[in-house]
């Protein structure tokens, strides 16, 4: 079973970079997004935290592939006899890949995934995943747009006491998006992943404002729950953010 799951992650990692080889040739655009946040604090409560994310989207004739990673990191410091120690209290990191064959009926694909996420202080220590599917537009219009995706995939995760699980899963995907006024946007992003050992549902709820052609203002909250957690974790996880975001 774990060479079938590696030769599944490694195909649907270099998937999409091999159909864009094989239509070099064609135009193709792509749009870059980074976004970062910090925070320092001093005095009675001293630590800091960055978070950052990065988006690529590459937009072939036949293909719409994605590329995602992301990252937080937070260090807490306290002072006891004059003397500072220094504990990280969060480290996590993911990146994923997809790759959208493009149907007939816009906004409709077929699409394969893949990610990996290592999170040191979470239900689980390290995660990887891969799995195909079906997405398509439910509602568009000028301003609004509903996107979902639904199909089956595997499921490769080290739990926080070392235990090994390994599991098929299904996952549901909707993306919902408002383009408030020229300069503002709002989005819902929901993801559930059920398997025979846990329900894992994430969902971010952010607000963008443009600052100028290149440069927005985000703030988001987003949150993570686990059906199956360990007595001395919680179910729900949840980060308020507010980030500088610069696309090009």
């Amino acid at each position: 079973m774990k060479h079938i799951f590696a030769t599944s992650l490694l195909l649907a990692l270099t998937q999409s970079a091999a159909l864009a080889e094989d239509i070099m040739d064609r135009p193709s655009n792509w749009m870059v997004s980074a976004e970062i946040g910090a925070i320092s604090t001093s005095g009675n409560t001293s630590g800091t935290s960055v978070s950052g994310k990065f988006e690529v989207l590459q937009d072939l004739p036949l293909w719409s592939n994605e590329y995602t990673g992301s990252g937080f990191f937070k260090e807490d410091r306290t002072e006891v006899d004059g003397a500072e120690y220094r504990q990280r209290s969060a480290q996590r990191y993911r990146l994923g890949a997809k790759a959208g064959y493009k149907l007939l009926e816009e906004h409709a694909k077929f699409y394969s995934l893949a990610s990996f996420e290592e999170d040191q202080f979470g239900v689980y220590k390290r995660v990887a995943k891969v799995g195909v599917g079906y997405g398509s537009r439910w509602y568009g219009t000028e301003d609004k747009s509903l996107d979902m995706e639904f199909g089956p995939g595997y499921f490769n995760g080290e739990r926080a006491s070392g235990e090994q699980e390994q599991t098929m899963i299904v996952r549901g995907a909707a993306a919902f998006r408002w383009k408030l006024s020229p300069s503002a946007s709002f989005a819902q992003v929901v993801t559930v992943e059920r398997g025979r050992f846990n329900t894992q549902a994430t969902s971010e709820t952010s607000l963008s404002t443009r600052i100028n052609g290149s440069m927005q203002m985000k703030a988001a909250f987003s949150a993570r729950n686990d059906t199956n957690v360990p007595a001395d974790k919680q179910n729900t996880d949840t980060q308020t953010s507010v980030t500088l975001v610069y696309s090009f």
